[in-house]
């Protein structure tokens, strides 16, 4: 069959700096080509493997629009852009013709199949001196690790979705299949998940996928299906590898400084001044050279939320106040957020801390609620909070579960409170609707792109949505 990709190849200049994880990352593109004319040998497989990263860090992906999906649809942030029809996200009315949601749709199909390709044709390359078995095994675990990244992002958001495991003509071509169930789909995640952790080396790296990569999201993976032996388990895989990650301090060190590839990150994507992030120009003001459209919700303008007002408190907020700012422009005092400030756009997209960890941990030891867990639970939870440098919590202050468990919601979403958690964390929970004063069930999904629905009769579109 003759399949093709697009991606994206580099000269042959540029592909001997593979040294280090950074220069595999920053390299120039210059032109895209054919799987065919590219997916042949070593080089041209590290190509293709590139080529999967940079989708992931793509501007419709996790450069900005399907992070702006969830950050939008939560109570964290605001938006006050001139795109008005942005707003859809943060009053629950997003229709189908919404150009933001078929970006990031398109963005993560994208990368699904720049990851078939290279699932698809790296095991058939011959082996060399220079090209291991080992190497290869490590590319596949890669693709394999993105991919059910992808996939539980589409899950999460749009539900049970088309599951395509073959390369296809071109990024945007899906084949015409119908929807997997929202079950279905999870179940690929794990699939996925395990295939990748069964390739991968058990090494520590902040950028790329390994072994730890994967038990990662699989604490996630397991949350949200409420199998809580199975995130306590690989939770604790991260937490207790004292070193290679921890809670680094204080809270703002993970990002402040220009820093990168700390502790504090099991997963970051990077960028460079050839592959730049777009998030500091949508949230830094006009005084910085952006256009901070999007803001931390705030006492300023009575905004819902109020975001602004946690971070501050130093009972709760703690040394996360660092996340935001108030400066005074045109003679109005305004909130800013400050997790995206490099003058160059170069700061990483955080895909997976340390603290998540903690807290996936310590949801699900109080969801246990077996002999001890409470206090186990409560340990984690407090080990965030004295990171954050505020007042522990005793036993007394969380007497019942559901005690626990708020205040578990609660340490979340101060902790990323300009991360894309909070939105995905209520609609997990059962927890949407009323905090967020939801009408229907339908509005916790968001619709699949018109787009997709006109060119494939055998794509349903969620139910309620238009």
């Amino acid at each position: 069959m003759n399949k093709k990709i697009i991606i994206k190849t580099w000269s042959a200049a540029v592909l001997i700096l593979f040294a280090s994880c950074d220069k595999f990352l920053s390299v120039d593109p210059q032109e895209y080509l054919s799987d065919e004319a590219t997916i042949v040998d070593e080089g041209s497989a590290r190509s293709a493997v590139r080529g999967i990263y940079d989708e992931l860090r793509s501007n419709n992906y996790y450069g900005q629009e399907f992070h702006w999906l969830s950050l939008l649809s939560a109570d964290n942030t605001v938006y006050v852009g001139s795109q008005i029809v942005r707003q859809q996200l943060t009053n629950h009315t997003v229709r189908a013709d919404f150009a933001g949601i078929e970006s990031a749709w398109n963005a993560i199909y994208s990368t699904i199949n720049r990851a078939n390709n290279v699932i698809d044709k790296v095991p058939d390359l011959p082996i060399t001196a220079d090209f291991t078995q080992a190497t290869k095994d490590g590319f596949i675990g890669e693709a394999y690790f993105v991919r059910a990244l992808a996939y539980f992002d589409l899950a999460r958001t749009w539900g049970g979705v088309q599951l395509v495991l073959e390369p296809t003509t071109s990024p945007n071509d899906l084949p015409n299949v119908e929807r997997s169930t929202l079950q279905g789909t999870y179940a690929q995640v794990l699939e996925d998940l395990n295939n990748a952790e069964a390739l991968l080396p058990e090494t520590t790296n902040r950028i790329r996928a390994t072994k730890k990569t994967v038990w990662a999201l699989k604490a996630r993976y397991h949350l949200y299906q409420k199998e809580w032996d199975e995130a306590i388990d690989y939770a604790t895989r991260i937490i207790d590898d004292t070193d290679n990650y921890e809670l680094v301090r204080p809270y703002s060190a993970f990002y402040a400084g220009n820093a990168s590839g700390t502790k504090e990150s099991v997963f970051e994507l990077y960028y460079d001044i050839n592959n730049t992030n777009n998030q500091r120009y949508q949230w830094q003001p006009s005084t910085r050279g952006g256009v901070a459209w999007i803001k931390p919700s705030n006492p300023v303008n009575n905004e819902p939320g109020n975001i602004v007002e946690l971070l501050i408190d130093p009972n709760i907020g703690g040394d996360r106040s660092a996340l935001v700012e108030l400066q005074t422009i045109n003679n109005a005092p305004n909130w800013f957020g400050l997790l995206y400030y490099r003058d160059n756009s170069t700061d990483p997209a955080f895909i997976i801390r340390t603290a998540e960890l903690y807290l996936i941990r310590a949801e699900a030891l109080a969801e246990r609620d077996a002999s001890g867990d409470k206090d186990a639970s409560l340990a984690d939870l407090n080990a965030v909070r004295a990171r954050a440098n505020v007042p522990l919590l005793g036993i007394t202050d969380v007497a019942t579960k559901t005690d626990l468990l708020l205040a578990i919601e609660n340490e979340n979403r101060v902790e990323f409170a300009l991360e894309n958690h909070r939105w995905y964390d209520l609609v997990r929970t059962g927890r949407a609707q009323s905090v967020l004063n939801i009408a229907s069930t339908n509005r916790l999904l968001l619709p699949i792109p018109y787009s997709q629905i006109q060119v494939d009769p055998n794509l349903k579109q969620n139910p309620g949505l238009d």
